[in-house]
């Protein structure tokens, strides 16, 4: 192991990689078959930031814009069609991984409309659309875990479709999750699905944590307070995974794992860090462990790829320290559950406002279009 490169020493302990991007010219470029040839890349997210991002920049999407515009596409409708589009491109691209795997990797995600993230039915709805649309048998229709939407996710994987959780802040929300999966496999089961094609991650937010927990450890200034800087973010996840092995291992889910269910694995998103003080890998060494995945923005995977350290587990014997700097947080009157609550708003108000503003920069490519186009 000693040749291989990080990024392949990380797949060699269990942890699959995935990126956090997607775009035209990523598919179009052969960039991201590079990244799956040369940098252990086994699956894709994306969410509403990444495909505004994507949209808004360069003109690879000004050809289709046109054509919508000419067929007099609404802006939801043109949204909706490049997005799918990408998506099952994408699928397509990591078809052989998927099959090699049985569809443990080689996923893609694709999430619901942010702004429906407080509306159960909408969510189902929206989910089954997406996955109709998208049509691939490896893609993940990305849910937010706010508490609309647990019963969507639960009904979503009743129908038999495959599920990316987002948004999860809080282990006490983490663990509830985990119940609307097993609920959603038992309800499948009945239903007649085939559980072993059912997969699932649930995303687990870590950078964030910290940023938002730094802050407020920065506004006491201790001594005692500057210490635990940084600290929070890969203590949560720690814990995360502790759950993932607690709930994993009962009688409820040996039931559902004898019938061929594949098990919800954990998956690290927002795993780029925000402050340059840390090590730029921080939330990829420092949390190794078989059965998860780590999604990552590029810059995140170039420097894991350039000089991450991979030593192995670094998460299961951490528990005990773990507790400690949670322990350590709430003596000082950082309230974990005013963190985790105030980091869910945040996150759902920033996809909605990256949907809006790409609703609004697509409509108004469709209407110069269409300025330029009157025939139409």
């Amino acid at each position: 192991m000693t040749n291989a490169t990080p990024t392949a020493q990380l797949s060699d302990a269990g942890v699959s990689i995935w990126l956090d991007d997607l775009s035209r010219e990523r598919l179009s470029s052969g960039s991201l078959q590079k990244l799956i040839d040369e940098k252990n890349v086994v699956g894709v997210t994306t969410n509403p930031s990444i495909f505004q991002a994507a949209i808004t920049s360069g003109t690879d999407y000004d050809a289709k814009i046109a054509e919508f515009a000419a067929q007099g596409a609404s802006v939801d409708e043109t949204i909706f069609e490049i997005t799918t589009t990408d998506v099952a491109d994408a699928c397509d691209l990591f078809a052989p991984i998927a099959a090699t795997t049985k569809g443990v990797d080689g996923r893609v995600s694709i999430e619901v409309d942010p702004r429906l993230a407080w509306d159960t039915e909408g969510t189902i709805a929206e989910a089954k659309h997406l996955y109709k649309k998208v049509d691939k048998d490896n893609v993940l229709i990305k849910i937010p875990a706010t508490l609309e939407g647990l019963p969507a996710i639960t009904a979503t994987l009743a129908e038999g479709m495959s599920v990316n959780v987002t948004l999860i802040f809080s282990l006490e929300r983490y663990r509830a999750v985990i119940n609307a999966f097993q609920t959603g496999l038992e309800l499948a089961k009945e239903n007649g699905h085939d559980l072993a094609n059912i997969h699932s991650v649930a995303s687990f937010f870590v950078s964030r944590v910290d940023t938002e927990i730094d802050k407020r450890l920065d506004a006491i200034g201790t001594e005692e307070a500057k210490a635990l800087k940084g600290k929070a973010g890969v203590a949560n996840a720690r814990l995360a995974y502790q759950v993932y092995e607690e709930l994993f291992t009962t009688g409820r889910w040996a039931a559902l794992a004898e019938a061929g269910a594949p098990p919800q694995r954990p998956l690290w998103a927002s795993t780029g860090v925000k402050d340059p003080a840390y090590p730029d890998t921080l939330y990829v060494t420092e949390l190794v462990a078989s059965g998860i995945v780590n999604t990552m923005p590029e810059k995140t995977l170039d420097a894991t790829f350039d000089h991450g350290k991979v030593t192995g587990d670094t998460i299961s014997t951490t528990y005990k320290e773990a507790n400690g700097v949670l322990n350590a947080l709430e003596n000082l009157s950082i309230s974990y559950n005013d963190v985790v609550t105030i980091l869910e708003s945040e996150g759902l108000d920033k996809f909605v406002t990256s949907w809006k503003e790409l609703l609004t920069d697509v409509e108004n490519a469709l209407t110069t279009a269409r300025e330029n186009n009157p025939t139409h």
